[in-house]
Parts: structure tokens; C-alpha cells; sequence
């Protein structure tokens, strides 16, 4: 057993866990935040993304050891409050999900893709950064539309700041 520390959505927290222990399961059986969500156990699917330092993570591909002192952000910690993130706003706006099963992933992969791009953003980029989160739903068509939506709301968003 170990005990990891790190701060998730904002909250500094200390979970004892066996050493072989991966973040998701971390985050979902010892702090219940269930919107992180087990797909694949193979980091192929992309359900389980969160982010670590700012940076896009499969959760599924990391001890919760190696996330000790780290800063965790899941699904749960993108709203202010009632207030949705630009880019769980623009999911829902352009009805970039069906089953939901993947959206979570998704969202925090397109959050960090909108991070590191900026408004260098285009359909084709955003399809290929997606590469790496699976959808068995959509066609992504609504999904790539929601990230560009996004790119524009997050964009004014940090200009208000």
C-alpha cells in the first residue's frame, strides 16, 4: 500500500492504494468521480481521459503512484458551479453525443487539443487529433463541429479574463 496525494478538481486529497492501482480506478473507486469512465483497459478507446498538469492523460495508461503531487482534472472539475465549460456547452449545442459513453473522454481530449492549438484549429486537425478517442455512435461529424464551436467560445472566454 502506498499513499498518494495529489489535488483533483481543485481539492487536495490523500488516498491509500495498493501500488498496482491505476489512476481511473483511483478516481472512480476511491473518490467516486464516475464521469471518468473505463473503456478499454488498453488506452485505445480514450474514455478514461483526464488531465494531469494541464496535459490530456489516459488514465487508464498511469499508476495512481505516478500522478503523487500532481494536479487531476476530470470531467466533474471542467463547470464552475452550474455553469458548463465552453466545451461541454458546445457538445451539447451541437449534439456531439448520443450514448455519452465516450463524451467524457472526448471533452477533456478536445480541451487540451483547443490548449495546444489555439485558433490554429480546422476540421482536419481536429479529426486527427481525435485519432486516439474512440466513438462508436456518432461518425464524429456533431463531435468535430463541437470542438470548433468550442475553440471560438473558449477564445472569447479568455479574452473576458
Amino acid at each position: 500500500m502506498s499513499t498518494v496525494k495529489l489535488t483533483v478538481n481543485g481539492k487536495a486529497v490523500s488516498v491509500d492504494v495498493e501500488d498496482r492501482t491505476l489512476l481511473v480506478h483511483l478516481l472512480r473507486d476511491h473518490l467516486n468521480l464516475t464521469g471518468t469512465h473505463v473503456g478499454c483497459d488498453t488506452s485505445q478507446c480514450g474514455a478514461c481521459v483526464v488531465h494531469i498538469d494541464g496535459r490530456a492523460v489516459k488514465s487508464c495508461t498511469m499508476l495512481a503512484g505516478q500522478a503523487d503531487g500532481a494536479n487531476v482534472t476530470t470531467i466533474e472539475g471542467l463547470a464552475k458551479g452550474d455553469e458548463l465549460h465552453p466545451m461541454q456547452a458546445a457538445f451539447r449545442d451541437n449534439h456531439g453525443l448520443q450514448c455519452g459513453y465516450c463524451t467524457p473522454g472526448m471533452i477533456m481530449s478536445a480541451v487540451d487539443i483547443v490548449h495546444r492549438h489555439g485558433g490554429q484549429l480546422d476540421e482536419a486537425t481536429v479529426r486527427h487529433e481525435l485519432e486516439g478517442n474512440i466513438c462508436r455512435c456518432t461518425g464524429y461529424h456533431n463531435i468535430v463541429k463541437a470542438v470548433l464551436d468550442a475553440a471560438g467560445r473558449m477564445k472569447v472566454a479568455q479574452a473576458a479574463e
